[in-house]
This record gives C-alpha cells, structure tokens and sequence, in this order.
C-alpha cells in the first residue's frame, strides 16, 4: 500500500511559541489536504532550539496535553493522517526534547531523544527508552529525533523491530562543507536508510535563529537510500509516495539479504569494548 508521506520545512522562532504553533499546524493542515497520510513537522517546533539558558528552556516547555499536541491530534482525526512531531516537553519542571506520533485513532506516542547535540545537554534530560514502532493504518513508522541518526545501533534497533518507515523530526544546525558537497546528514539518512532497507522521512527547518542557520535539509529516501524528495531551500513541503511494504523485503539480490546475513554472534565485543570505555572514561 503506498502512502503519500510529507515534511513539513517551516521557519521557526525561539521564544515565540504562539507563532510556531500556528505556522507549524498550517504547514501540516496543507500537507493533508494535498493528499498526505504521513505528515512529519521539525524538531522543537513549538519552541524554537537556541535558548540562552535552562530558564528559557523551562519558560517555553508544554505538557503532553497543552496545545501543540492538541492541535496535531485534532488534525490527525480530521484529515485521517499520522502526525510525527517534536516539541519541548515540560514533564512537570523536567524538560525533555521530546517527538510524539499521533494517529486519527487519538492515540499518542511519546518518544524522548536519547542521544543530545551540543548545549542540549544543558537543558534537557536525554530519554532512555528504545524508539517506537506503530503499527498505523499506513504501515510501521518508527520515531527518533536528529542526532540520533548519527547512531547506526539506534537506527537498527527501530528496523529489528519491524519499521517501515522512521521518520525524525530535526534541526541540523548549518556547517561548512566543499563546494558543490550534500549536506553530510543528507547523506547519512540515505546511508541507513539502505543499510536497513528502510523508508526514512527527516524533517529539517529553516528561519536564521540568534546567529544559528540551518542545512534546510529535509529528505525522503527509499529502502535503496535514494531521495525520493528533497533537500530543498526555505520554507516549503516536500512529498513522496511510499510503498511501505517495499521496506518489508530485505533482499539485495538472489544471494544476500540485510538481516539474514547478519552474524551476531560475531558482535558481542562491540558491547563489552563500549562498556570497557565507559569505565575508563569515569
């Protein structure tokens, strides 16, 4: 079954939430309306990501239950389409960088990002639970958050458990590169999106913020890591029809296969060297 999955690339504001909520929903109103049935709006897109200080972090935090959640979940029921989003989560004075999935159903998924970027560490309390897999009425879509795909372990952790598509709200703040070069997270979404055979829709933003610019670099790419959409510049949405199940086949030609051909067996140092590390390190 092929679903139409969009990202929603929008302008954001630090501090100004009411204005977030707004364009964010309205990105993802028209994503819906133009046929979308999996819509993935960016990272912290209620409050915007360069705080000057934890304070400001606890100021533009929202529970659960307030209106940036609300508001998708009002759009999911109406329109019949998935929402993946991120926001800054006040879980009662904690904050947490925070995606949820909403389903039509009412039903929502929290995930918290695990792996935190830079200042991040500053403010939020990293999440310790592996990433959801739903199984929707379009197929499984997984949730992890930016910096987490920089992990190959996090991403294969959502393929194990039978993802389709994973989609990740982000904000990848902008680094300088060579002439005429892909954005390096560009092409690490098409990196694992092949190893694992899977879909993987990341939803950048865009709207310079107290000095920070930001790669625009929203894409959709296929089991085969190809783009289907994206990157693209400003503001704007980008689309693609997905055919979920094509993520179900992890075959690469008559004799090999992604998962099959794993060995296991063979990796168990890799736990033991990374606890031996953590030791050292203390």
């Amino acid at each position: 079954m092929s679903v139409r999955v969009a990202c929603c690339q929008v302008a954001l504001a630090v501090g100004e939430a009411g204005r977030n909520r707004e364009e964010v929903l309205e990105a993802a109103e028209r994503a819906a309306r133009e046929g979308a049935g999996i819509v993935v709006l960016p990272e912290l897109s209620n409050s915007g990501y360069v705080f000057h200080d934890l304070g400001e972090a606890v100021r533009l935090g929202e529970p659960l239950d307030g209106p940036t959640v609300g508001g998708w979940m009002d759009l999911s029921r109406r329109s019949g389409a998935v929402v993946v989003g991120g926001l800054c989560e006040d879980r009662g004075g904690r904050i947490s960088n925070t995606a949820v999935l909403v389903d039509p159903s009412g039903e929502v998924t929290v995930y918290r990002k695990a792996h935190l970027w830079g200042e991040e560490t500053l403010f939020f309390e990293p999440g310790d639970e592996e990433p959801p897999v739903v199984e929707t009425d379009f197929g499984r879509v997984g949730v992890v958050i930016c910096y987490d795909l920089e992990f190959p372990e996090w991403v294969r952790l959502a393929a194990l458990a039978g993802c389709d598509i994973l989609c990740a709200p982000t904000n990848w703040p902008l680094y300088p590169r060579p002439a005429g070069e892909r954005p390096m997270e560009v092409v690490g979404v098409q990196a694992n999106a092949a190893t694992n055979r899977i879909f993987i829709a990341a939803c950048d933003r865009t709207g310079p913020e107290r000095g920070v610019r930001w790669v625009e670099g929203s894409v959709i790419a296929d089991p085969d890591g190809w783009p289907l959409a994206g990157p693209r510049e400003g503001e704007g949405i980008i689309s693609a029809s997905c055919d979920l199940e094509a993520a179900r086949d992890k075959r690469i030609g008559e004799r090999n296969d992604v998962f099959a051909d794993r060995r296991p067996e063979l990796y168990a140092g890799i736990l033991e060297r990374t606890r031996a590390g953590r030791r050292e390190n203390r």
